[in-house]
């Protein structure tokens, strides 16, 4: 075999040559057919672009001169567009007849206790979602092995309260007593407690879970767990006690539908949690703010060697706690419960407490004493009913956080309407268009979410950087957007450097999940703790009603809080205290966008 040429190189066959036919005759190769270029994200995005909007014939022709992928960016991020005159004068030519100036005279009007001035006339009452949307759902393929949804209702419970009141404690316990955590996991959590030297703290670690909470005891970010009973469904929010993460406990605030304060009855921790710079007070005063239905109070620590069940103590924190939740707006009768228990023993939280231990509890729950005629906690949020969640309004989701898994999954309480996928949704406050691709309950597909459902929405060709915390998931008609709005804000406190509040003070304005820095720049009116108003006031001191004007940085979607409560409520808060509760009264004039 001498005769092969060893350096000879490889025969490969070529994609090029023609096929052989019999016969010596060589047929033309066919040209091969050129795969077609992928489609740019932004020419993909240029398909929802009405080409005869005023606003884009202006931003793409005379601002972007012709390019197009200048211009759709541009388009994408409304905040960008506000530095060009030109774009302010066609916003100014196509609102609704009411210019700037007659809009901030509305402040006075308010100011004069016109209580029809309040209502904006471009406000549409909540109408159904168009028909066309309704034909798009129904055309969408349905969701493989999605469920309705569980029938019972669902309550977001946050257990709030001062730095080491047992929050996290009565957290874990009530997961361990309704069967959410076995056994053997409680051990190693004794375990673990033990070598740290804190027997006790056990149960605190099956909701605290990282190591830097465990190790100083101490709740920083807001921990979550799901339990159920025969009759509702629960999510528990377990919020940061101390005061440096009261922002984590605006978060889970900001989605509960019941506030469980949780108090100490240990000598001297109710008197350190209640004085002036303890948490209790501004926790109870943010649950009201952030629009919980109900306020549970439960006196912890009742077994502790210092109290024994001694119902002289139980009665002297209720009635420290009263007049202090009355001021904070609390219906007491209506809205306020008090309850003994022991969240480390479990005494009166899911059974009662034996009545040789406390023998005048059972007298006084069957006497509808301190607002309940239930013996237990548990029982008590079982007889709890919400009212005002409307499943037919536009559906409105706030978004809690955001993560990427195959596609961008928005995170999120069901405020109003009803979701489902397969809808054509507007995120606000950029206005884009997206698809429901999905919808989850914890790791069960749905159907359909029904307002106070925390889920998971995956979007589709939404990226990140397009849904972000403080965004909200609308349907037609979509929510407003706004950097400026008529409030009626309460002082409850002022940093060091502020002895007032003026035009000109900054803070940091918490709404739902949305956080912005605000400025109030005009006051029309405030009144005083006896009633005595002042028209064109430029200041207000603690304790004053104050009816202002807020502009906020960027945009951020809100509603009047007589359309939506709960995008209508909010709080200033600077250098670590919260300065002023408030909702919206009024918002400036809608746009034609």
């Amino acid at each position: 075999m001498s005769g092969f040429n060893p350096n000879a190189s490889e025969w490969k066959p070529s994609a090029t040559a023609a096929a052989w036919t019999p016969g010596g005759f060589t047929a033309p190769a066919p040209a091969p057919t050129p795969t077609p270029a992928p489609p740019s994200t932004a020419e993909s995005t240029a398909s929802d672009i009405d080409e005869a909007d005023p606003l884009w014939q202006l931003v793409l022709n005379k601002i972007c001169n012709g390019d197009r992928d200048r211009a759709l960016k541009m388009i994408n991020n409304p905040d960008s567009l506000a530095e060009f005159p030109e774009v302010e004068a066609l916003l100014s030519a196509t609102s609704d007849g009411m210019n700037e100036d007659d809009w901030e005279k509305e402040g006075d009007k308010l100011a004069d206790k016109v209580e029809e001035s309040m209502v904006i006339d471009d406000t549409a009452k909540i109408a159904p979602q168009a028909v066309a949307m309704e034909e798009e759902e129904e055309e969408a393929a349905p969701v493989v092995e999605a469920v309705e949804g569980d029938p019972r209702e669902h309550f977001n419970l946050v257990f709030i309260g001062h730095v080491d009141a047992g929050k996290s404690t009565l957290s874990g316990n009530i997961l361990y007593l309704t069967d959410n955590v076995d056994k053997r996991t409680i051990e190693k959590y004794e375990r673990e407690a033990k070598e740290l030297n804190r027997e006790s703290w056990f149960l605190a670690f099956i909701m605290d879970t990282n190591e830097e909470e465990r190790s100083k005891g101490i709740t920083v970010e807001v921990g979550r767990a799901t339990f159920q009973t025969d009759v509702h469904r629960y999510s528990i929010l377990d919020a940061p006690g101390h005061k440096n993460y009261v922002p984590n406990m605006i978060m889970g605030a900001s989605q509960a539908d019941v506030g469980i304060l949780v108090i100490s009855a240990r000598k001297g921790e109710f008197e350190s949690g209640f004085d002036k710079g303890g948490q209790t007070r501004e926790h109870a005063l943010l649950a009201k703010t952030l629009g919980v239905s109900y306020l549970v109070v439960v006196i912890n620590k009742m077994d502790e060697p210092t109290v024994q069940w001694k119902k002289e103590r139980f009665d002297e924190c209720v009635s420290k706690l009263k007049p202090f939740l009355k001021g904070c707006g609390f219906t007491i009768k209506r809205e306020v419960k008090f309850m003994p228990i022991s969240g480390l023993n479990g005494a009166n939280v899911k059974d009662e407490v034996d009545p040789k231990v406390c023998p005048w509890w059972k007298d006084c729950y069957k006497n509808g004493d301190n607002n309940t005629d239930k013996p237990t906690l548990m029982g008590l949020l079982d007889s709890l009913e919400l009212k005002g969640r409307d499943a037919d309004a536009p559906v409105r989701i706030p978004v809690l956080d955001r993560y990427s898994d195959r596609g961008t999954i928005a995170m999120g309480k069901v405020e109003s309407g009803t979701i489902r996928p397969g809808m054509k949704v507007t995120v606000m406050p950029t206005r884009q268009k997206y698809k429901v691709d999905g919808l989850w309950s914890e790791e069960t597909p749905l159907a359909s979410a029904r307002p106070g459902e925390n889920i998971l929405v995956k979007l589709s060709g939404a990226g990140m950087e397009d849904v972000q915390k403080g965004f909200v998931i609308c349907s037609d008609p979509p929510c407003r957007s706004v950097d400026k709005m008529i409030c009626q804000i309460m002082v409850m406190d002022l940093p060091e450097h502020a002895k007032v509040l003026t035009a000109g003070f900054q803070a940091i304005f918490h709404a739902h999940c949305a956080e912005e820095e605000a400025t109030v720049t005009k006051i029309f009116e405030t009144t005083d703790k006896k009633g005595k108003v002042h028209k064109g006031a430029a200041f207000a001191n603690v304790g004053m009603r104050v009816v202002c004007m807020i502009e906020v940085a960027r945009t951020v979607p809100l509603e009047a809080f007589d359309d939506y409560p709960f995008l209508g409520r909010f709080t200033l808060r600077t250098e670590g205290k919260t300065c002023a509760i408030g909702v919206i009264k009024k918002l400036p004039p809608k746009k034609d966008d």
